[in-house]
C-alpha cells in the first residue's frame, strides 16, 4: 500500500488516545478553535463537524458528558441526540441531497471506534460513485468542500430547524 503522509493526524491521535476526560477531543470542545467546528449546541449534547471526514458532510453528534456508551447515557441525553441525529439527517439531506446517510455507532477499538471514551453518531452522506479510483487504489480521500463551507452551508439549516422546534 502506498502511503500518504498526513502530519497534521498527529494532532488528532494523541489527542485521541487519551482515556481521561482532561485528554478527549470531545471534552474539549470549548477550547479556541474548536468551536467554529460546532454546528449547534442543545442542553446535553451538540453536533460537530468531523476534523478528517470521510465525505463532505461528515458529522457527529456528542454527549456534553463524558460516556462511552448508550448504556451509560441519561435518559435525557438518548433522547436529544436521537433528535439532534434526526435534524443532522434533515440538514444533510437538505443541504446536500445525498442517496443514502450512514448513521452509526462504534464502541470500543475493534468496532472502529478512533475515540473510545466519547460516545459519538457518526452521520456520513454517501452517493453512488463516491469512492473512486483516489479511494480504491489509493487508499485517499478527494473533498472538494472546505469545513469552512461544509459549516457555512450547514449551520444556518440547524439554526432553523432549532426555531422551528420551539
Amino acid at each position: 500500500m502506498e502511503r500518504l503522509w498526513s502530519p497534521w493526524r498527529l494532532a488528532y491521535v494523541n489527542g485521541a488516545s487519551g482515556g481521561s476526560d482532561s485528554g478527549c477531543i470531545f471534552c474539549r470542545s470549548d477550547e479556541p478553535g474548536r468551536d467554529e467546528l460546532i454546528l449547534i449546541r442543545g442542553r446535553v449534547t451538540y453536533v460537530i463537524l468531523n476534523l478528517f471526514p470521510y465525505n463532505n458532510g461528515h458529522l457527529m453528534v456528542v454527549p456534553n458528558r463524558h460516556v462511552a456508551t448508550l448504556a451509560s447515557t441519561t435518559g435525557d441525553e438518548q433522547a436529544e441526540l436521537m433528535r439532534l441525529t434526526r435534524h443532522a439527517e434533515m440538514a444533510l439531506t437538505e443541504a446536500y441531497t445525498p442517496q443514502g446517510i450512514n448513521i452509526g455507532i462504534n464502541l470500543g477499538r475493534p468496532a472502529g471506534a478512533g475515540i473510545v471514551d466519547h460516545l459519538h453518531v457518526h452521520l456520513v452522506p454517501r452517493w453512488n460513485g463516491d469512492t473512486n479510483f483516489m479511494t480504491a487504489i489509493g487508499d485517499t480521500r478527494v473533498l472538494p468542500e472546505g469545513l469552512a463551507a461544509t459549516r457555512d452551508r450547514l449551520q444556518p439549516i440547524f439554526e432553523r430547524l432549532a426555531r422551528n422546534e420551539r
